[in-house]
């Protein structure tokens, strides 16, 4: 809908002078028109009382799609826009009570359907994951103002299960010291760093300040369970610029090193002995990557921190976590890994991590940044990771992969770490095929294909969800995919390669793996297709990868097959099991 200038002029009460806007804040939400097309240009947000914000935005008056900023804080107060580019554009900015297009939000075409992917603008690293007080919180790296890297913030999300998310505002903006990258959240429930009371004790934060000529680190803290973060006024807390001569300092991790492996009164003793945040005469413990790897910093307070040791070898995003091995509490390991989750296991002593194995690498693929959630009630270690999907065009881009539990089992390789889709992805799950006996290729494709192309009960004659077109729910693939022969086998959706395991040279698409059986003819697969991702989880989650879902293959004149396709010489497949899994938006 076209907006005369009078009605904008009487919507904002603005005085425009040259690409200037100033107006007084009624509604939630700020809506802003946005082109790819368009050159970054400074945008300036002022208004009495809050910190000024200043980024780059591709504003225009042509726009390709709307991005929002909540309103929240500038209630009731003026805010002036000042932007150095196409008045005209600045124009078409508006206040509303709701985001432009909202109606069409999470049921966009490439909208992933049970991964979480912020309302607009970019998405990138996990950052602060935790439980708090019956929730899970998510916060990330976000661009708020388009769909790539820039104006990096920390963007939100709650959940009370993992999986059904609702995104809340923003909660770190740029700064003096620099725009907002990644870091890490943990309870501070006996208030060691002040910043709450014994009543009300603060969840506290660590995040890296990036500017062009250093990284440093900061804090900051919570005291509405992790809706409103406030920054630390002694920041940045660690300058190690000039110990390293090096730009990359960043990612800062933060756990409570506690004082006793003993188990908390009324624990189950098979617990993990070794637990976060929990008080006593411990310490925090900082992980920090520096220029060659991670480096390990101590404090009573979570403000003053004191340099312990090193360790070459990693890149970014640092996590640094303890494991039973084999479930055993009285086995307990360290795994130390970085963004590429590459990983060592070793021994850790509140100060100095000691590796005797690795690194090794247990998930390839799209996934990258990874974190754990730190006072899982259960104790579970649950990571979520990041893939840079471009979603075709688009108003957002990037998502999470699906939450995983770690757990490290002995195998005929050593110890190592194993990863799974956590056991309430179970609940999204709705059977629609499952078959027990073995089935040769032929009889495999065709009952799949067959059921592809029936509409599910009570659905109407049109694409149902193993077609491969986007209309309908995602999936889940179980099989075992047994060869006869030592060659290649596999499976296709759509004619992408999903499955490409050679049985000569123990490639698995093209990484080395090798079954614990090492004579093994069989491959165990579980694939979770959502509409932009494919997660692929093998052999009990011994090996995973991830890959963006690609559009259907082929030409017009000739058409790649659609649905699912078995390939290889002489196989069979047996244990198949097929289910929708039902979306995560309402």
């Amino acid at each position: 809908m076209k907006r005369s200038l009078f009605a904008l002029v009487a919507l904002f009460a603005l005085s425009v002078q040259a690409a200037e806007l100033s107006f007084k804040v009624k509604c939630k939400y700020l809506n802003l028109p946005i082109s790819q097309q368009e050159s970054r240009r400074r945008l300036l947000f002022q208004a009495k009382g809050v910190d000024d914000l200043s980024v780059v935005a591709r504003l225009s008056a042509a726009p390709e799609y709307w991005v929002f900023k909540d309103l929240t804080a500038y209630k009731g107060k003026t805010l002036t826009l000042t932007f150095e580019g196409d008045e005209k554009a600045l124009l078409l900015v508006y206040q509303a009570d709701t985001i432009r297009d909202a109606s069409t939000m999470y049921r966009e075409e490439y909208r992933p359907q049970f991964h979480f992917s912020s309302r607009r603008g970019w998405l990138n690293d996990p950052n602060g994951c935790i439980w708090h007080d019956g929730l899970y919180h998510l916060y990330y790296q976000h661009n708020p103002f388009e769909r790539e890297w820039e104006n990096m913030t920390w963007g939100h999300a709650t959940s009370p299960d993992l999986l059904h998310w609702t995104e809340q505002a923003p909660v770190l903006f740029p700064d003096t010291l620099g725009t907002m990258y990644s870091g890490s959240a943990v309870f501070d429930k006996d208030n060691t760093s002040g910043f709450g009371t014994k009543k009300n004790p603060p969840l506290v934060y660590a995040y890296t300040a990036d500017r062009s000529e250093k990284e440093v680190q900061c804090i900051a803290y919570s005291l509405d369970g992790g809706m409103t973060l406030h920054k630390y006024e002694g920041n940045p807390v660690i300058d190690s610029h000039d110990k390293w001569q090096t730009h990359d300092t960043r990612d800062p991790r933060l756990f409570w090193w506690p004082p006793s492996n003993s188990p908390l009164k009324g624990e189950d003793k098979s617990s993990l002995p070794l637990r976060e945040g929990w008080g006593g005469s411990g310490w925090w413990v900082l992980v920090l990557n520096e220029r060659n790897g991670h480096s390990i910093y101590t404090s009573d307070n979570l403000k003053d921190w004191t340099y312990q040791s090193h360790v070459n070898g990693f890149w970014e995003c640092p996590d640094l976590f303890p494991l039973a091995v084999d479930g055993n509490p009285s086995d307990v390991r360290w795994v130390m890994y970085g963004a590429s989750n590459t990983y060592m296991i070793g021994s850790f002593d509140g100060k100095v991590f000691t590796p005797e194995s690795g690194k090794h690498r247990f998930s390839t693929g799209a996934i990258y940044a990874a974190q754990t959630f730190n006072d899982v009630p259960d104790g579970r270690r649950i990571q979520i990771g990041w893939a840079n999907f471009d979603h075709r065009g688009m108003p957002f881009r990037g998502q999470m992969l699906l939450p995983t539990e770690l757990t490290l089992r002995t195998t005929k390789d050593g110890v190592r770490l194993v990863s799974k889709p956590i056991k309430e992805v179970a609940s999204l799950l709705k059977p629609l095929y499952s078959c027990d006996k073995a089935l040769n290729e032929q009889e495999a494709n065709a009952a799949l294909r067959t059921l592809s192309n029936s509409p599910l009960k009570g659905e109407k004659q049109k694409a149902s969800p193993l077609r491969g077109g986007l209309e309908g729910s995602g999936l889940h693939l179980h099989a075992t995919l047994n060869l006869t022969y030592a060659t290649s086998a596999g499976l296709k959706l759509d004619g992408q390669t999903l499955i490409d395991y050679d049985l000569n040279r123990n490639t698995l698409n093209g990484q080395f793996y090798s079954p614990q059986d090492p004579t093994s003819l069989s491959l165990t697969m579980d694939i979770y297709i959502d509409r932009t991702s494919v997660e692929v989880f093998i052999d009990d989650g011994l090996y995973n990868y991830s890959m963006e879902r690609k559009k259907s293959l082929g030409t017009p004149q000739n058409p790649a097959p659609k649905g699912f396709e078995f390939w290889g010489s002489d196989i069979n497949v047996t244990n198949i099991q097929l289910d929708a899994v039902k979306s995560i938006w309402d």
